[in-house]
């Protein structure tokens, strides 16, 4: 499980502190020019889709990484300031391919079983998670879209495993004691009478880790907590899913900001 190479954090510094305060500075020590300083910021990551199940393609055609953009961002960010001291900044988007992914210390992917990394773009991504950086990747269902998934990440990290994370694992204890065991349903499911998409029938909560036992990869597997954020003030969606959803997101923060 080890790609040859040290964790390499000089360009994404996370320091812990007692209120949780994430500091983002650059190698050299300088202030971000283009970045708002705050202790977090929600990060979206722009893709190019695969072309699985009618994806567009070509760079900034694609629709599937855009879902439930930006009202997921918007619930997410008054649920965890709400539930936390935790300060925001305001949402952004980047791009594998854009230098200044190095800047944000945390990253969310949806629907990433129509997602298309190449071999440049995979190395930047594991250059960014080896070096500290949190990517939470959301809003995927079945066996089909599973093995689109499989297929890019197996090019960011060749020879490390994805595994089910454990139940005694600090991120889902960090803040929040969380149930690992309950589906949380995108809407489309819900209107069905029903918590699963395809063939997903089991909910899975998976991870890839570093050397030193750092989630840097939280997987989020038939499940969609994107859609649990952004129907939050829906009276038809299960309010005890939306607030299990939200301890999630709460619990990616704080573990983020603190490993």
């Amino acid at each position: 499980m080890n790609d040859g190479r040290k964790s390499d954090r000089r360009s994404l510094r996370l320091v812990p502190a007692a209120a949780a305060v994430l500091l983002i500075v650059p190698a050299s020590g300088e202030t971000p020019r283009d970045v708002p300083q705050a202790e977090f910021r929600f990060t979206r990551l722009q893709y190019v889709d695969s072309g699985l199940d009618g994806g567009f393609g070509g760079f900034g055609r694609g629709w599937s990484w855009q879902v439930d953009y930006p009202e997921a961002e918007i619930h997410f960010r008054q649920a965890v300031e709400r539930l936390t001291r935790v300060e925001f900044g305001e949402p952004g988007i980047v791009h594998l391919r854009d230098d200044t992914l190095f800047d944000y210390p945390w990253l969310y992917a949806v629907e990433v079983g129509h997602w298309y990394l190449d071999d440049v773009e995979a190395a930047k991504l594991r250059e960014y998670l080896l070096r500290g950086g949190f990517l939470m990747v959301d809003d995927f269902h079945g066996t089909r879209e599973w093995h689109g998934f499989v297929n890019s990440m197996s090019r960011v990290f060749p020879d490390r495993a994805i595994v089910e994370i454990e139940e005694s694992d600090e991120v889902l204890h960090v803040l929040y004691d969380v149930d690992q065991f309950t589906q949380i349903p995108g809407v489309a499911a819900l209107n069905f009478g029903r918590t699963y998409e395809r063939d997903g029938y089991t909910p899975h909560w998976c991870g890839i880790y570093d050397d030193d036992g750092r989630l840097m990869v939280a997987i989020n597997f038939n499940m969609d907590l994107g859609d649990a954020w952004e129907h939050a003030d829906d009276p038809g969606y299960p309010e005890p899913m939306t607030a299990l959803a939200y301890r999630f997101a709460v619990n990616y923060v704080i573990y983020a900001m603190t490993h």
